[in-house]
């Protein structure tokens, strides 16, 4: 039996990762959530997942500035970014970059799955 794809949830709000993470489950992914950009980027043990769901305004490093150093280090997987703060500098920043999409908190469940069934689907081999 193929084994899900994994949906790393990357935001320093824990009520935000907790219900994300349900809803992850809820559709039949498996969650790993972090609760930062540098937690996700130290956790070398479990390689890349196959999307992942990043708060844009975080502590130490931003949802952009952590998509920026997946890029320079080679690691290329979907990307959805969300944000209670939207900016058209940093929607199309992150788009120009290779986001899926960009949504605006709090995002609805059903276009979250949306754009995560999108993603997967996309996701190279």
């Amino acid at each position: 039996m193929a084994q899900p794809p994994i949906i790393a949830i990357v935001d320093d709000d824990h009520g935000v990762r907790t219900s994300l993470a349900s809803l992850v489950r809820s559709l039949g992914y498996d969650a790993r959530s972090y609760a930062s950009a540098v937690d996700f980027l130290a956790d070398e043990l479990n390689g890349d997942p196959d999307c992942m769901i990043a708060d844009i305004q975080m502590p130490e490093m931003s949802g952009d500035e952590l998509q920026a150093a997946l890029i320079a280090a080679g690691r290329r997987f979907p990307m959805i970014f969300m944000t209670a703060f939207p900016t058209r500098a940093t929607r199309e920043r992150v788009m120009a970059a290779g986001a899926c999409c960009f949504l605006d908190k709090p995002a609805d469940g059903d276009a979250i799955a949306h754009h995560l069934a999108e993603a997967v689907t996309r996701r190279p081999a």
